[in-house]
């Protein structure tokens, strides 16, 4: 019976907040690759804990990433309740449509491109952590570091006036919620599109060198509707900052309960292919869309001994793949020189984040410069005093006080 099977998600530890859950490490050791969960709503998909189970499934063209397919297995009642309105878009579709909607974001988010945006984001990060040792001394990280620097670049490369800042903060806040009601998800996302349409239509007008004008030149070709590039704009700007911003204010914080590794990076954080394995093993360790991916079922699948109906749903875990052992071993321990680039914080298959490089980047730069301009930052704060985000559908910490 489903009142018999463990519940997903599980509630992390008290005294450990940057592991997984207990309950989903327990799930892992069982040994089985794919097991019944109940969700939220009550029923029952498959969850997938094995990092080599994940990477069969989510390139298995039999999954579907449709939120309105039967068996999907919702995050919150508001997707649920939405899912049957959805319009296509590249977070929800498969296949060649998938590939579609890739396509049109290929060139802005290039290896290449990103790597041109590094000293910018050097400069941003420079610039905000003058600014905070210049500022008051305890300070919420979060306001003065992590949100700031990766809006202002999703801003720019977007075309999005930093200046609305919180304004989409705050709507990413609403997207991001595991406990929103339908109706506040609805009146959040026709406020955040609205904007975004705006925009693109001042973008037509009046084009520059972003994402948004390229989203308004293909409204203008006919090959893409503005019903379509707003959602488009809205995934973006979303994702393009909260992620990032979470992780650095979660890895700042875990990095500050590991005096040993800390030093270390303080140490090599002049050097690029030390910071570069840092991050890998922050990012596995860390997972900061804990709740992803989820997939319905289209077909018949056998896999670990069981099989998975057309239908049903699944629930690939990330976090349980990166603390797999069988790809990590003593996964446990954060080990900064571990080669840990095969993690899947970024997803696996043809939905793998698509500004992933830019995060990475992100991420080199502020690990990279944070500890070595300030050697001796530290909390503010008691961990347990610490607010962190099992209410978010991205992990991390609302606020996070420092010193130095």
């Amino acid at each position: 019976m489903s009142a018999d099977l463990p519940e997903f998600p599980a509630p992390r530890s008290a005294e450990c907040p940057f592991a997984p859950p207990p309950g989903l490490l327990k799930l892992h050791d069982s040994g089985r690759e794919v097991q019944r969960v109940r969700t939220w709503d009550g029923t029952t998909p498959w969850l997938v804990t094995s990092h080599a189970a994940q990477r069969q499934l989510l390139t298995d063209p039999r999954l579907s990433a449709d939120i309105g397919a039967p068996g999907y297995p919702h995050t919150t009642e508001a997707m649920k309740a939405h899912a049957a309105e959805m319009r296509p878009s590249i977070n929800n579709t498969d296949g060649a449509e998938h590939s579609r909607w890739r396509r049109m974001l290929t060139n802005s988010f290039t290896r290449h491109r990103m790597e041109k945006l590094r000293p910018e984001i050097q400069s941003i990060t420079d610039g905000l952590i003058d600014k905070m040792l210049a500022g008051p001394n305890p300070v919420d990280l979060n306001e003065a570091l992590s949100l700031p620097l990766p809006s202002l670049m999703i801003c720019a490369l977007l075309g999005v006036p930093y200046e609305d800042h919180d304004f989409f903060q705050e709507h990413a806040g609403v997207t991001n919620a595991r406990f929103k009601t339908p109706e506040e998800a609805a009146r959040s996302t026709a406020d955040l599109r609205a904007y975004i349409a705006g925009l693109i239509e001042a973008k037509m007008a009046d084009p520059g060198e972003d994402v948004l004008s390229d989203l308004g030149a293909r409204i203008k070709e006919g090959v893409l509707s503005m019903e379509e590039a707003a959602p488009l704009g809205h995934i973006l700007l979303v994702a393009g900052h909260d992620t990032s911003a979470n992780m650095i204010t979660l890895g700042t914080g875990l990095l500050l309960r590991e005096p040993e590794q800390l030093a270390a990076l303080r140490e090599h954080a002049d050097d690029p292919k030390y910071v570069t394995k840092a991050v890998e093993e922050l990012l596995r360790y860390l997972t900061i869309p804990h709740l992803l991916a989820r997939r319905a079922v289209t077909q018949d699948i056998e896999i670990g001994g069981e099989t998975i109906r057309a239908g049903e749903g699944v629930i690939a875990s990330l976090p349980a793949a990166n603390w797999d052992p069988e790809a990590f071993a003593e996964p446990a321990r954060l080990d900064l020189t571990r080669p840990a680039a095969h993690h899947h914080a970024f997803g696996w298959g043809p939905h793998q984040c698509v500004g992933q490089q830019l995060a990475r980047i992100e991420l080199h730069v502020v690990f990279g410069t944070l500890f070595r301009r300030v050697p001796t930052l530290k909390l503010a704060a008691d961990v347990a005093d610490l607010r962190f985000k099992e209410d978010s559908q991205a992990y991390g910490i609302y606020e996070l006080p420092v010193t130095w």
